[in-house]
């Protein structure tokens, strides 16, 4: 992990055996199947919902400064604590989270890197015992606004052509041949892409065991697309969280100064009245 532009981010699955009764390090599981935790867990592993706890339950959005205080105090987290989040799908929900806690200025914060698959791949123990945290006093920081995009920067980006969009959806999600992969039910009306995003699918970054690829072919995927270092970049997906996993690569391995991550994504941008939308292939290096 050496090659990282930030490789403080990522910790191996030893490095997190070795830290598992450590009380300055709170270990968070975040699954895409909200029965994964109860059925097996990292020992002394908090479990976040992210259908129940990672938005806001009422309107479609993220959590709340107080609510994001309330889950934080509620798993034993200070302002000091190192939290590492891991999970199911290589890490998609892990980064979301991972984001939202960057979002409200948590100072460290980390991936496992391979999540819950490497943990498995590896052998290493799941235990269904619930851990119990003494609760803090949490006090977040106000919202960093630099690191999450809204409608209207993208908007802004159509017209000033100044950032990347990274589309981090299949390749038929891209396309428009579907609006949301299968079984999903939080969808938009039409499908296709943002004009001029350039198609990434997430899951290029990640090897077979979870883990992110080295730096070196990363550089070159995302070079291959016409996707550099020096200018903005904003991932997006369907609901923000397989673009949370984009904007970690970006912003944390190779670097990228300014990357945001637009957590309407799809269902929001193909929803909105008078948005321009398009269909088919992606053009390289275009935004």
């Amino acid at each position: 992990m050496s090659d990282y532009k930030h490789p403080e981010a990522l910790v191996s699955t030893q490095w997190v055996s070795e830290h598992l009764d450590d009380p300055g390090v709170r270990l968070v599981e975040v699954d895409v199947d909200t029965t994964a935790y109860e059925k097996g867990h990292i020992k002394n592993a908090a479990g976040w919902n992210w259908t129940s706890q990672l938005q806001d339950n009422v309107r479609r959005d993220l959590l709340g400064k107080q609510q994001f205080e309330e889950l934080m105090s509620r798993s034993g987290i200070g302002k000091d604590t190192i939290v590492v989040l891991y999970g199911d799908n290589n890490n998609w929900f892990a980064a979301y989270a991972l984001w939202q806690l960057k979002y409200f200025g948590h100072k460290d914060v980390r991936l496992m890197n391979g999540g819950r698959k490497k943990w498995e791949l590896e052998g290493r123990p799941f235990t269904t015992e619930a851990p119990s945290f003494a609760p803090t006093q949490y006090k977040a920081e106000a919202p960093n606004e630099s690191i999450r995009a809204r409608r209207d920067l993208i908007f802004g980006i159509l017209t000033n052509r100044n950032a990347y969009l990274v589309d981090v959806r299949s390749p038929d999600e891209f396309t428009g041949k579907v609006i949301a992969p299968a079984g999903m039910t939080e969808t938009a009306q039409r499908g296709g892409h943002i004009p001029g995003a350039i198609s990434f699918p997430w899951s290029r970054a990640a090897n077979e065991d979870g883990t992110f690829k080295p730096y070196d072919e990363l550089v070159k995927l995302l070079g291959a697309e016409g996707v550099r270092p020096g200018r903005d970049a904003v991932a997006y997906c369907r609901i923000g969280e397989r673009s949370s996993h984009t904007w970690f690569v970006l912003k944390y391995l190779l670097g990228f100064e300014q990357v945001r991550n637009y957590d309407g994504s799809w269902t929001e941008w193909g929803n909105l009245v008078d948005a321009p939308i398009e269909k088919g292939a992606s053009a390289k290096a275009g935004v």
